[in-house]
């Protein structure tokens, strides 16, 4: 067990300071600084992890880490072991670690009448070191079943179920349609929160244990491989590609220059970053920005166009500002919507809430010059605008981080003659399986839009379904089931 006086002994979390913000709109790195870890600060905060009995953090946690038990093993120095133990629930705490908005935190038994224990900061600092110290070595099977899986997506979901089922010995394709694997990892997450040289270390580990990769493929694309093509070749066949299909803003206006989604102008971004010519970049240099959507993707957009040289950026959303407190409505141990803060807030711009636009307006060449929005009224539900409130807000950029409706239904959904529910996800069993035998799905494809803990969780439990199909029997961990669902009342 941990320290059983420590959260006594130290209430107050300790994090790593974040650079300066002048400094760190200079480039593109992680916006933490580097330094050799505070080995005094990391053992008082794993040290206030409690002997709480029932650990909520488990059921936090999609993944159902062993939170108290890495907790207690870093507090005493023993991080050989910690990192096993991360490992046993987490195919890649180093990204967990770095993009997770922690929901084990929030569940946190001391989190009750006391800032919560840093869980996320201990898993990134038990990885890093790991890495750091030679620990996370490639897995390679003893030996091979003989049977091939293609998974189709390289984001979280369809990592974590390759690495399983490479790891149990079958042969593992992943088929990525852009040009280098990660999918929302690689081309979604800029630099500054998460830069790719953590997405390369643990390919590289995947490679070596003997997991393909085959970047540059868009299965059921023209002149690619049709998913029918594919189920011929392989034995089972993992759908992990996502909810990639955009929510659009069609109002007045919707077809001017200069409107974007967010996820054409993140990859164009990350590609830059990476040292790629983007010809005809989306930039924010110079210009007034508007980003539509108050969530992460949202603020990653903002933190973007900071970097960029944006004139001015302004952040949309439609809900009400949230209060700062946890809402009775979502008691502990829920994940609560309430105002959070993320680096690239701090960085500037201007969050403006409860505003809906309506019509964007054009100059003589066709691009957007202005926004018309008005401010709206969510008591009933739905947004009600409000007499007297609308008016004009500059832009020559706008952004749209509204999120995703669901799966494109064109390609391989369609080849394979999967069903497709209202809320635009691959419908699927139990057992991870689709109507078509040997063609399961994981991911954003299966749950909807979601966190990538869910995705990783789903990622290893859809490996274990997998395997029991092409063997029979499975010794692969399964943390939840498609029905699985956060904690809520």
């Amino acid at each position: 067990m941990a320290d059983p006086k420590g959260f006594l002994k130290n209430r107050d979390r300790e994090l790593p300071v974040r650079r300066p913000v002048p400094i760190r709109l200079m480039d593109w790195n992680e916006v933490y600084t580097k330094r050799a870890e505070d080995a005094d600060a990391l053992t008082r905060q794993a040290g206030r992890c409690m002997d709480c009995g029932i650990p909520f953090c488990h059921n936090g946690c999609p993944l159902g880490n062993l939170i108290p038990e890495w907790n207690d093993l870093t507090r005493t120095g023993r991080f050989d072991e910690a990192i096993e133990r991360l490992h046993a629930t987490n195919n890649f705490p180093d990204f967990t670690g770095r993009l997770c908005p922690a929901p084990c935190e929030t569940a946190c038994v001391l989190g009750i009448n006391q800032p919560a224990v840093t869980i996320k900061n201990i898993e990134q600092s038990i990885i890093d070191k790991a890495f750091d110290d030679g620990l996370v070595t490639p897995q390679i099977p003893d030996r091979l079943t003989g049977s091939t899986v293609a998974v189709i997506g390289s984001g979280p979901a369809g990592l974590a179920a390759a690495q399983q089922l490479t790891r149990v010995g079958h042969t593992v394709a992943v088929f990525e349609r852009d040009d280098r694997i990660g999918g929302l990892l690689r081309y979604g997450i800029p630099e500054f929160k998460m830069e790719k040289r953590h997405v390369d270390r643990r390919l590289e580990q995947m490679a070596a244990e003997g997991t393909r990769f085959r970047p540059g493929v868009e299965i059921g694309a023209d002149g690619e491989l049709t998913g029918t093509e594919l189920l011929e070749r392989y034995d089972a066949v993992v759908l992990a590609m996502g909810a990639t299909v955009r929510r659009d803003l069609p109002v007045p206006g919707r077809d001017l220059g200069g409107i974007h989604q967010a996820m054409e102008y993140l990859p164009q971004s990350n590609r830059a970053t990476a040292g790629d010519l983007v010809p005809d970049q989306i930039t924010a240099a110079g210009k007034d920005v508007v980003v539509i959507g108050g969530g992460d993707t949202g603020a990653d957009c903002l933190g973007t166009a900071l970097r960029q040289g944006a004139k001015n950026v302004i952040q949309l959303e439609i809900m009400p500002r949230p209060s700062e407190d946890r809402p009775d409505s979502q008691p502990w141990p829920t994940y609560p919507m309430i105002y959070r803060v993320a680096s690239a807030h701090e960085e500037g711009g201007e969050r403006v809430y409860a505003t809906s636009t309506v019509e964007f307006l054009g100059d003589d060449d066709g691009n957007v010059k202005e926004l018309r929005v008005v401010e709206v009224d969510m008591g009933s539900g739905r947004p009600v605008p409000v007499e007297g409130t609308e008016h004009v807000i500059p832009a020559q950029l706008v952004l749209l981080a509204m999120g995703f409706t669901g799966v494109p239904t064109a390609g391989v959904v369609e080849q394979l003659g999967l069903e497709v529910d209202q809320r635009g996800r691959i419908t699927r069993d139990g057992a991870w399986a689709t109507s078509v035998p040997g063609v399961f799905v994981a991911g954003d494809a299966g749950r909807g839009q979601s966190l990538i803990v869910w995705a990783i969780a789903e990622g290893r439990s859809a490996a274990a379904a997998v395997d029991e199909f092409l063997r029979g029997h499975t010794e692969l961990p399964a943390p939840i089931e498609p029905t699985t669902v956060s904690i809520t009342v």
